[in-house]
């Protein structure tokens, strides 16, 4: 299982989940966040991990600008961004944020992330129906339906909600606020207790 984690801030932080053996980290660039980052800072952090960079509301080439600065390996489109836009900046570099509680059933849930296809390399469903990183688990009235694409989990994933979330059955996991201490800072003990805990599930 793929294992991301979110919202870095600290070059502590970045080292340790590459000792953990995580395989993303998340550098987020949403300029109203409490975990905003500069890209030349993230830029020049050494690691193994794939960085991804978060984007909110900026354009296809303040993104290319932005990633090239940050030496990007993956770009997280988690705002109002169309298929189209996937194509423009690579489909394979792209993660593309869906919210399924916006969607009244399955079916139309499945609509929208199938018109991803071709356009992005992994989906990402957040919990909530909109925004990020607020701590919030998902939460469905309908059964997720088999999706098209590889898909990653998001939402208030810790150690105590790691274990409903591997029984969804997700392609990867995203942690951010459940391992933290405060916003921007991880807190390496819920760190190593979920990375354990998903060991379990596996």
């Amino acid at each position: 299982m793929i294992v991301k984690v979110c919202g870095l801030a600290r070059e502590d932080d970045v080292r340790l989940c590459q000792t953990l053996g995580v395989d993303m980290v998340g550098f987020i660039f949403h300029p109203q966040s409490p975990r905003r980052v500069d890209p030349a800072w993230v830029g020049g952090v050494a690691t193994s991990c794939r960085k991804v960079g978060v984007f909110t509301v900026q354009d296809t080439a303040t993104i290319a600008h932005m990633a090239a600065e940050a030496r990007l390996d993956m770009l997280q489109l988690h705002g109002p961004y169309a298929p189209a836009t996937g194509q423009v900046l690579g489909p394979e570099r792209v993660i593309a944020v869906l919210w399924p509680e916006r969607f009244p059933t399955p079916q139309a849930f499945l609509r929208a992330a199938s018109s991803w296809q071709g356009h992005c390399r992994f989906l990402l469903l957040d919990a909530g129906r909109c925004g990020g990183g607020h701590g919030r688990t998902l939460r469905l009235p309908w059964t997720l339906p088999a999706l098209p694409l590889p898909w990653i989990l998001a939402g208030g994933l810790g150690p105590e909600t790691i274990a409903a979330a591997c029984a969804l059955r997700p392609d990867g996991v995203d942690l951010n606020s459940g391992v933290e201490a405060r916003p921007g800072v991880k807190d390496a003990a819920k760190l190593r207790q979920t990375l354990n805990h998903l060991r379990g599930c596996s």
